[in-house]
């Protein structure tokens, strides 16, 4: 495996310094937040004044006090990454970057030579003012490694060891404790550290440090994740005027479509979902999902099914803006039947669908409710393996009387473990000192998938020769009361 790793030293730090171009201050903190925020990135300047990563901004300022104070942007950091890994799909389709600032391709069965790549990457990120470093070997952390070293640094199989051994141990990307612990016991370069028994530093900085040992020595067995690529297409309509009437909507609304239409017959895709936005004079927003049961490309079912959702919308100002755009998109043709003559269509019966929905709202549902005191509802019931032998299998059923009698209450009590003594897997004698089993009914088997660790369980009834009435449980190979009838 030949991995070509695009890397950005600090690359938060510089995406917020592209808001400073023509400001020359070179000290800079970058903060994660403006208030009780705290310092992620720094520049070597405010380095040297004291300023250190973690540190809150109260401390960062008072540490240097004329340094430039910058906020970490989250979503314009993630979009330019993804512009880039877009620029760099060009060079090669696989492509590993599972943090911003540093990206890993795989160039294997990729034409050309090293350096070639290396140049191929350069001239496909000319456009993006951002110190980019490249570096080439067989795995990621040495790829990045000899990014680090030198921008198209080039590190030969087998020599991973030697390359990263004068790196400093921060290039393993730990917490700012470890290093600090790794530097009391004087070991400040990579080669320092392989050079370490590996089961006494195991164990004394845990199972993560078998990875960071490995990485000193130029080991990385990371597999190579490829990024999923996402596609969408969209189409906008703002400052052209204002629209009231529900003609003029519909008009925009069939030019947004066939703006859609053409890029998705391009590219030679259907759309499974579509999202509509518009935007009011009084800055009111409203978005529209418009979910397509069978994705279709056809530019009348696509207009067909944004006008019935939007047939029952009311606004309270002129619209001044819309904004579709197609997501989920799919390749193929569409799957049909061979006799499909008395089939219903199904194009019309998600228009139908969609224009109820519209006028009378989405159905409105609720959770199922059922009675706290009747357990049975909760139980599943499943065959049993072998027929028993005994004739009491069957629920307790008073005697007939002539007065309504009420059924007898179900008291729950604290879980308790017990001895039962079974018979052919039924309960016989319950207890200690041991009771005699009456009458008994079940097994009602509860099977509850939904906790952290599922819960299987056989619950009976119990008639002991005291003329006690006992709910209790199997769970596994332990029996368990549960409550009382009162």
């Amino acid at each position: 495996m030949t991995l070509l790793c695009v890397h950005v030293p600090s690359y938060r730090l510089h995406v917020a310094l592209r808001e400073l171009a023509g400001v020359r201050n070179p000290s800079v903190i970058l903060a994660d937040q403006l208030h009780r925020g705290h310092a992620i990135e720094a520049t070597p300047e405010a380095k040297s004044q004291g300023v250190r990563v973690g540190m809150t901004l109260v401390q960062a300022q008072a540490a240097a006090p004329d340094a430039t104070l910058l906020v970490h942007d989250a979503t314009r950091s993630a979009q330019l990454w993804e512009d880039i890994l877009d620029a760099l799909d060009c060079v090669s389709p696989l492509i590993d970057s599972s943090v911003e600032g540093t990206a890993y391709l795989e160039m294997r069965g990729i034409p050309g030579f090293p350096q070639q790549w290396i140049e191929e990457a350069k001239s496909a990120l000319a456009g993006i003012e951002l110190p980019f470093r490249t570096g080439i070997a067989e795995n990621k952390f040495s790829a990045r490694a000899a990014a680090i070293v030198g921008d198209g640094k080039i590190c030969a199989a087998g020599e991973e060891r030697q390359l990263v051994a004068r790196l400093n141990i921060a290039t393993l990307e730990v917490l700012p404790e470890i290093i600090a612990r790794l530097e009391l016991l004087g070991i400040t370069k990579l080669g320092e550290l392989a050079a370490l028994p590996h089961g006494p530093f195991v164990r004394r900085f845990g199972m993560r440090a078998a990875l960071w040992h490995d990485n000193a020595q130029g080991i990385d067995r990371t597999p190579f994740l490829p990024r999923a690529h996402q596609l969408q297409i969209a189409a906008s309509l703002y400052g052209e005027g204002s629209v009231e009437y529900e003609e003029q909507v519909y008009f925009a609304l069939r030019m947004l479509v066939e703006r859609v239409h053409e890029d998705l017959d391009r590219l030679g895709k259907r759309a499974a979902l579509l999202n509509l936005q518009l935007e009011c004079e009084n800055g009111d927003q409203r978005e529209v999902p418009v979910r397509i049961a069978q994705p279709t490309a056809e530019r009348a079912m696509l207009f067909d099914l944004l006008r019935a959702n939007v047939e029952g919308l009311r606004f309270d100002a002129p619209i001044t803006g819309l904004r579709l755009q197609a997501t989920e998109l799919e390749s193929g043709g569409v799957p049909a039947t061979l006799f499909s003559g008395g089939d219903p269509d199904p194009r019309a019966v998600e228009l139908a669908l969609a224009r109820l929905e519209s006028t009378l709202g989405e159905s409105a549902t609720r959770a199922e409710l059922i009675p706290a005191n009747c357990l049975e509802s909760q139980f599943t019931y499943e065959r049993f393996g072998q027929t028993k032998s005994r004739a009491a299998v069957h629920a307790i059923r008073s005697e007939p009387e002539a007065e309504v009698i009420a059924p007898p209450q179900l008291r729950l009590l604290k879980v308790r473990e017990i001895d039962v003594v079974t018979t052919d897997d039924a309960p016989s004698f319950v207890g200690s000192p041991p009771q005699t089993v009456l009458r008994f009914a079940g097994p009602w088997r509860i099977d509850e998938a939904w906790f952290e660790r599922r819960i299987a369980r056989d619950e009976y009834d119990v008639l002991l020769e005291d003329g006690a009435l006992y709910r209790i449980f199997r769970q596994g190979a332990h029996w368990y009361v549960r409550g009382a009838y009162d």
